[in-house]
């Protein structure tokens, strides 16, 4: 992201929260490709007749932060975690709803090795991996904190470094230990 963009949004945010609704719709503006970009790369690795679309994806994640009346946003890389935990959460809730109405047929199982960066399968397993989140969350939060900046917000470890006020070496560190956790966790819980 450029960083005229990146300050720019860091603007928008900071005059939304004092109540300019203007700044609101410029931050739509900017932000709503990137959003689309990082929705439609989760949902095209979606099974076939998967029903929710990125366009959905995107505005139910920007009607849910512009909800957040008690957020005191710091800047974009902010922004950009929030809307990754929310776009989690809203892909993990329709997996569910999914997976109950099939009973557990066809459920896809997530394959570390085969995905990018965290990496995706074809068809990831999001409950799987949203259990598997909670775990890590339960045994390091800043850890899994980062995982879904990373994974579900598509952070990049510089953006990371400067939502959570550190270096970009740490950041990587902590990915490699994060995914390394997932990978033996993942792997642990998989059906033989």
């Amino acid at each position: 992201m450029a960083e005229a963009d990146a300050l720019e949004i860091t603007r928008l945010l900071q005059g939304w929260r004092k109540g300019d609704e203007q700044c609101l719709e410029q931050l739509w503006e900017l932000v709503y490709r990137r959003l689309s970009r990082l929705a439609a790369s989760y949902l095209q690795n979606e099974r076939v007749g998967h029903t929710l679309e990125t366009g959905a994806l995107v505005n139910e994640v920007f009607l849910r932060l512009t909800q957040q009346n008690q957020v005191r946003w710091q800047d974009r890389a902010h922004f950009f975690a929030l809307a990754a935990s929310m776009m989690r959460r809203i892909l993990v809730d329709h997996a569910r709803r999914s997976q109950a109405s099939k009973r557990g047929n066809g459920m896809q199982t997530i394959c570390l090795h085969e995905l990018h960066e965290l990496g995706r399968s074809d068809h990831p397993d999001l409950v799987r991996l949203d259990e598997a989140l909670l775990d890590l969350e339960a045994e390091d939060p800043s850890l899994a904190n980062l995982v879904v900046m990373r994974y579900f917000g598509g952070l990049t470890r510089g953006e990371i470094a400067e939502a959570l006020a550190t270096s970009t070496t740490t950041v990587a560190r902590q990915w490699r230990t994060a995914r390394a956790w997932l990978y033996a966790y993942l792997a642990e819980s998989s059906p033989p």
